[in-house]
């Protein structure tokens, strides 16, 4: 089934390229169904490229999905244009009278900042606690799982000598949760980020369940033990080609980046890195909005 966008949101067109199924709003008011409401707070600064990612995910699902993406009103992008945000986003305050079935909070270029000195902290803090009430599960991706397990649960967030960036191994803990239904044992997953969520301050806390983890990337997946709220730190949303535009940006400031872990065959920038985890990313989107989302949401909920 398909997911309702805007009839000309720049995704539209990748997407029907790739033989995802697409519809827009005049299409879809027509069908007697209950669409799931999902709203996305872009906090990345390439918010087409990332719009485009999480709606491919969202897309390969029999359920019909209706998005409203968002973005924070108290910060302004430097990398996508106002007039798109004008014409494809609304604002927090523009939506917190709705519920929704879900929500996604992506990642962001600020974890070197302390939580706090982050322009639209309180913007976030806001959301979060609004979510609690309004939003029956959560997805918070790298970033933004560092932030709502800040937020909720009191867990630090703790610097990495240097940038973890690359494809890495991971193992699942517990191959019985619904969300990691259907994974194998060991599957790999994206990270680029500067900072990391220890596994032992997880464990500590009761309502939290650690459910896999890399011996090189740390934590990847943890999850409330109601499934409300669902935190990976990883970017299991990239193409194949994201971590090779980031290095290839950092290489150009002149940060001297190190080649992406385990990305580029013979780790020689020049040649197509493999998808291997277009998979797990595909299953890991569709479980939550299967076991969490559609199979839980009360049907009067919205």
């Amino acid at each position: 089934m398909p997911i309702r966008i805007q009839a000309d949101l720049p995704a539209i067109e990748v997407l029907e390229a790739e033989n995802i199924f697409v519809m827009t709003h005049e299409r879809a008011a027509v069908q007697d169904i209950r669409p799931l409401k999902i709203a996305i707070l872009n906090l990345m600064p390439t918010k087409i490229e990332t719009e485009t990612q999480l709606l491919r995910l969202l897309g390969n699902s029999p359920l019909q999905v209706d998005v409203e993406l968002l973005h924070p009103a108290s910060h302004i992008s430097k990398n996508t244009s106002p007039s798109h945000l004008n014409k494809f986003y609304k604002t927090f305050g523009a939506v917190r009278d709705q519920r929704f079935d879900g929500l996604i909070v992506t990642g962001a270029p600020v974890e070197k900042l302390p939580f706090e000195e982050v322009d639209y902290w309180a913007e976030m803090c806001a959301l979060m606690e609004w979510a609690k009430e309004n939003v029956y599960s959560t997805l918070y991706i790298c970033w933004g799982a560092q932030a709502g397990l800040y937020y909720h649960y009191g867990i630090q967030k703790h610097p990495l000598p240097e940038k973890l960036s690359g494809i890495y191994n991971h193992r699942v803990l517990n191959p019985y949760h619904p969300l990691l239904r259907g994974f194998d044992d060991n599957y790999f997953a994206p990270h680029s980020r500067y900072t990391q969520v220890l596994l032992e301050d997880v464990e500590r806390c009761p309502d939290l369940l650690p459910l896999s983890v890399s011996d090189l990337a740390g934590l990847h997946i943890c999850a409330d033990r109601a499934g409300r709220r669902i935190f990976v730190t990883g970017h299991a949303e990239y193409d194949r080609d994201t971590l090779r535009k980031e290095y290839f940006r950092d290489l150009n400031k002149g940060l001297g980046p190190k080649v992406p872990y385990n990305y580029f065959p013979g780790d020689d920038p020049a040649r197509t890195p493999p998808f291997t985890w277009r998979s797990n990313a595909h299953l890991l989107v569709s479980n939550w909005l299967n076991y969490y989302v559609y199979q839980q949401t009360p049907y009067d909920f919205i």
